[in-house]
């Protein structure tokens, strides 16, 4: 969820441009108070549906398939499994550990679920597995950041598929790190809500203590112009030696009914892959991890927004997440109890090495390409098209009149700021 507290954080910044900001809010304000009959859109919102997990397909799924809330499918389902010792299909294993007291027909015979239609199933790895390996079969990547801190290196891409909000894939590499401790660290929502602000409320809504599989609702806060997103996130983990899969995506729940505010995200995607890899300190031992993030959501915000947003704010958000790594390091050598988020995070599906092979191996299409960002465009009117783009930041995500209505305003406010752009560039002689 980087990229999203990326966002969020730039949205913040808009705040801070003082008496400016309050006089150009207030003018849009009265102006829209006194807009003419024909300037108003109506009501009507357009209906976007998509399948309750991006691996209906192998490839990156159209966007614009968000979930219908109407849906008789509608539910929370809760994989099941007979015996923790039994064998899956397609060759998954699952691992066999002594877990608590917990009545199995938490997973089977849960009233949010069904025993035949689990929330996260084996589509789901192979849709991340081919992420990973960029056999995905989608839009190339394009590379938009390089930078490191004293115990970590950051990279990112950003890539636009037809029809869809954008996606974002990066690498981080944390020293002095474990597989497992970043794998509860990303579980942990109870100690999530010491570190991110951005998080107002996180709780499980059904869990499964046989395969791990949970679902869990979030409220994320946004600035005050915006309202707040929630978010209904269902979540699994695979292992493979010391390698993990992490999945967590959007699925519908009709026991938490939606509500005007805060928005429901339907479309939200957002999967990492972590690994022991060797350390840049040139000892030769594996000390450090790599986690491989793929994070992409329908936030109700128009794409160039949410680009400029991540953009800016990314590196904050990043080393925010650090420092909330750190401080999770020391909560957990302290001695501190786990807690249950981190205790299920513990309870995986061991892969077969033969069936990952098989994954990592499958031809579905070609290698995806990564470009290299081109070249920054000349900086001149930066503090205009700031002003510029802020307001139109604000008006979006305050007036709810669809998206068609913020896509208008964004799409003058960017012309406006590049207007103002060509005129402080200099011509060449």
């Amino acid at each position: 969820m980087a990229f999203v507290d990326a966002f969020l954080e730039i949205l913040g910044m808009i705040q801070l441009l003082g008496p400016v900001w309050v006089s150009f809010l207030l003018g849009i304000m009265v102006g829209w108070a006194w807009k003419p009959r024909w300037a108003t859109l109506g009501n009507c919102k357009f209906d976007f549906s998509t399948p309750s997990s991006p691996s209906s397909a192998l490839v990156p799924p159209p966007i614009n398939n968000g979930f219908d809330s109407a849906s008789s499918s509608d539910s929370c389902k809760v994989g099941t499994a007979s015996d923790a010792s039994s064998v899956m299909d397609n060759g998954l294993e699952k691992e066999q550990k002594v877990i608590p007291s917990i009545d199995k027909a938490a997973c089977s015979a849960s009233k949010l679920g069904k025993e035949d239609e689990p929330i996260i199933t084996n589509k789901d790895l192979e849709y991340l597995c081919h992420l990973v390996e960029r056999k995905d079969g989608g839009p190339p990547w394009k590379h938009v950041m390089d930078r490191s801190a004293h115990n970590m290196s950051y990279q990112a891409w950003q890539r636009d598929p037809e029809g869809g909000p954008p996606q974002y894939c990066s690498r981080t590499v944390y020293e002095d790190a474990t597989p497992e401790l970043l794998r509860d660290f990303f579980w942990d929502d109870e100690f999530r809500l010491k570190w991110d602000n951005m998080v107002a409320h996180a709780s499980i809504v059904e869990e499964c203590p046989i395969t791990g599989t949970m679902v869990v609702h979030w409220i994320r806060k946004f600035p005050f112009f915006c309202s707040d997103r929630e978010y209904i996130i269902g979540r699994r983990i695979w292992e493979s030696g010391r390698s993990y899969y992490c999945v967590t995506t959007g699925v519908p729940c009709s026991s938490i009914p939606r509500r005007d505010k805060p928005l429901r995200v339907d479309l939200h995607y957002s999967s990492w892959f972590i690994q022991a890899v060797e350390s840049m300190k040139g000892t030769g031992q594996l000390s450090a991890c790599e986690v491989i993030l793929f994070h992409y959501e329908d936030m109700g915000i128009p794409g160039e927004i949410v680009k400029f947003g991540a953009r800016q704010g990314m590196w904050g958000a990043v080393k925010n997440v650090e420092r909330g790594f750190r401080a999770y390091q020391k909560h957990r050598a302290s001695g501190a109890p786990l807690s249950h988020h981190a205790f299920m995070a513990q309870i995986n599906t061991k892969l077969d090495p033969d069936y990952l092979k098989i994954l990592e191996g499958d031809e579905i299409s070609s290698e995806t390409q990564l470009i290299a960002s081109a070249d920054e465009k000349p900086k001149g009117g930066k503090i205009p098209k700031l002003l510029i783009i802020g307001g139109a930041i604000a008006i979006a995500c305050s007036l709810d009149r669809g998206l068609l209505t913020k896509t208008l305003i964004f799409g003058v406010a960017r012309k406006f700021a590049n207007m103002g752009g060509r005129a402080s560039c200099p011509r060449n002689s």
